[in-house]
């Protein structure tokens, strides 16, 4: 699988499970979810502050939490979301009918 072809996988799974599920946006909203261990998995955008990204990422693995960096810039992600505003990261608490969480998972072993 490409990895463009994932990406637009995980965009389309993501904007399912924002229909279908419950998805937090927001980096203190996330961080929050991601300490309690409540958070499924989590999106960074790849332009998001580096102590940002370095914080969720250690707690999520701590949790072992899934984290996918998306290629693209937080503007990207919140048009993804179809937000009108930046969206730096954001966790999965539910996936509703949408199969991020596979993606994800699989896209976070490709990288390791």
């Amino acid at each position: 699988m490409s990895a463009a072809v994932q990406v637009t996988d995980i965009e389309k799974e993501l904007v399912n499970a924002l229909k279908t599920g419950t998805v937090v946006l927001g980096s203190r909203k996330t961080l929050k979810y991601v300490k309690t261990g409540k958070a499924k998995a989590v999106i960074v955008a790849a332009n998001a502050p580096p102590e940002l990204r370095s914080d969720i990422v250690y707690y999520a693995k701590l949790g072992g939490i899934p984290v996918y960096v998306y290629p693209g810039t937080s503007v990207e992600l919140g048009a993804v979301c179809g937000k009108p505003f930046t969206v730096a990261s954001l966790a999965i608490l539910d996936p509703g009918s949408s199969r991020i969480l596979e993606l994800i998972e699989a896209a976070s072993r490709q990288e390791q």
